[in-house]
């Protein structure tokens, strides 16, 4: 059966919530789905790494000493105790030294679904390093929680653990969103009016917006609008449409037995051939490439 066009998105129930950047967050994260794999009290000697895994990304909670982020192009940051460093990717290049007589820290390990939007979590900072002082109000509790878990293994750990990561991961991110230094998707949910834009192309990906309808929705004359959505998401208002639908489009060719005119059709593209275009100038391959990569034929 072909599915509605509305459901191809997930729209959490927010009840009493009338914040558009807030349900935004929770329509996003509802779709970047991950899993927590360990949770792993540490201690290293001055100059020598936390045991980074290669395929998965982390969350290091410092306890006692600190660490120094190092393979990233920005400045040197230090990690000091009780600080918050997220590592979403698992391909960044980046090493955690501790940098005193040693460092004591809870390393947890993490994977991203294969079903999440590949194209949102591409779209995530190298790291975010969140300051005791800034988490106070979450950090110790969470930590608190960690350290029973990981040093008392009980029926349920796994699911207990793989929740208070994910938990981690989507407080982190708020955080960062609330400091308005974003970019992509999460600057976007910075500004209110922005985001009610984002949300409007989140929840319809099938719809023709027109830049003059999205400027009505934000509040905001056409000119302004453009240049404070460029300026926070860092594309066009209708290239990022655009690729949204490309990044759905993705993720229904490799969840779901349809057809490629079809999901083309789907997510707003009036024909196949134009779809195959869009799709094959973003991704760098045809939408056939994706059913290639798995092994499999089209549906029929």
């Amino acid at each position: 059966m072909a599915e509605r066009l509305e459901n191809l998105s997930i729209h959490p129930e927010t009840p009493g919530s009338g914040s558009a950047n807030s349900d935004l967050l929770s329509h996003v994260l509802s779709q970047i789905r991950l899993t927590g794999d360990g949770i792993v009290p540490m201690t290293v000697a001055s100059g020598v790494a936390l045991p980074l895994v290669a395929d998965a990304g982390h969350i290091c909670l410092v306890t006692e000493g600190a660490v120094r982020v190092e393979g990233d192009e920005g400045l040197p940051v230090v990690v000091a105790a009780g600080d918050l460093l997220l590592l979403p990717h698992s391909d960044g290049g980046i090493r955690l030294l501790a940098v005193e007589a040693s460092a004591t820290a809870v390393l947890c390990r993490f994977r991203f679904d294969p079903t999440s939007l590949r194209g949102m979590v591409a779209g995530l900072p190298p790291y975010i390093h969140v300051g005791r002082a800034e988490g106070a109000s979450w950090l110790d509790g969470f930590l608190h929680f960690m350290m029973i878990e990981a040093s008392d293994v009980q029926p349920g750990a796994g699911l207990m653990i793989s929740r208070l990561i994910d938990l981690a991961v989507i407080r982190t991110l708020r955080t960062w969103i609330q400091r308005g230094q974003s970019s992509g998707w999460l600057g976007g949910l910075s500004d209110e009016r922005i985001a009610r834009t984002l949300r409007a192309i989140h929840e319809a990906p099938g719809q023709r917006w027109s830049i003059e309808a999205l400027a009505g929705i934000a509040g905001m004359s056409r000119s302004s609008f453009c240049e404070r959505f460029a300026a926070l998401v860092g594309r066009s208002p209708l290239r990022y449409q655009n690729e949204w639908r490309l990044t759905l489009a993705r993720d229904l060719l490799t969840q779901r037995q349809a057809r490629i005119g079809k999901i083309g059709l789907r997510v707003g593209y009036e024909s196949e051939a134009a779809f195959s275009r869009a799709y094959k100038a973003f991704f760098g391959h045809s939408p056939r490439g994706e059913y290639k990569d798995q092994g499999r034929s089209e549906p029929i």
